[in-house]
């Protein structure tokens, strides 16, 4: 959403006039097939009175690292507040594939290709975004399987890479995206590879392959422009 905000001047000024908030794990319902599902993060407008909770206290409160231009620029922007949803502008489901990733990509599949018919089935017009996240570590530690002897004995999960991330990420590539309104599957979509053994250690951003490189419909970059003009221009009458 910081990245968001920044890229896109009519969002900006939405907020700053109050017509945009956002709302954290809410519950859509598919009207067309009455099927309900919860999503991780929509830009809405207001269906009730904004709290005084925002962007930048969600940041503070979850101990997001940000350099200090990137605090500097967040400051800079217009406070966009949580509030109770009322229309979904924009919905955001997120996935990862940390640890077995071929027993968990059916699910993983499944989870983020519902997530779009639900959004669109309960509004064609709003942009529905989907995040995948790949672990590439070739050691990880599990929480599932590491709740009693973590620190004594810690069982580690082992994993052939980068097949195993490869194959990740070649299933989130068959999710269905659409160009325009009235088609089927994601407006803009973005895969994630890091490297991360869950055992304190820092977490790597991996940028070779096989991620997907810059100006690749599915970098994160990519996604980010993408999103920035949709919402300007399917959004231009919003207020």
């Amino acid at each position: 959403m910081f990245d968001l905000l920044l890229t896109t001047p009519l969002l900006r000024r939405h907020v700053e006039d109050g017509i945009v908030h956002f709302g954290i794990n809410h519950e859509m319902r598919d009207f067309v097939h009455d099927r309900k599902k919860n999503l991780d993060l929509v830009l809405c407008t207001p269906g009730g009175a904004a709290t005084s909770a925002t962007l930048a206290d969600m940041a503070a409160g979850l101990s997001i690292d940000l350099s200090a231009d990137e605090a500097k620029r967040l400051s800079s922007l217009p406070p966009l507040t949580r509030a109770p949803v009322g229309s979904v502008l924009m919905a955001l489901e997120a996935k990862a594939v940390m640890t077995a990733h071929q027993k968990a990509l059916p699910r993983f599949y499944d989870e983020l290709n519902s997530s779009h018919s639900t959004v669109h089935g309960a509004s064609d017009q709003a942009i529905a975004v989907g995040f995948a996240m790949v672990n590439i570590a070739e050691d990880y530690l599990s929480p599932d399987l590491n709740k009693k002897n973590r620190a004594t004995d810690p069982e580690w999960s082992r994993h052939k890479q980068p097949r195993a991330a490869a194959l990740a990420i070649e299933k989130a590539r068959q999710l269905p995206r659409r160009s325009r309104v009235g088609d089927v599957g994601y407006d803009a979509l973005a895969i994630t590879v890091i490297e991360m053994t869950n055992d304190g250690s820092p977490v790597r951003l991996v940028t070779e392959p096989p991620a997907p490189p810059p100006r690749d419909i599915y970098h994160y970059d990519t996604m980010i422009s993408r999103l920035a003009g949709i919402y300007a221009t399917r959004f231009k009458d919003l207020g």
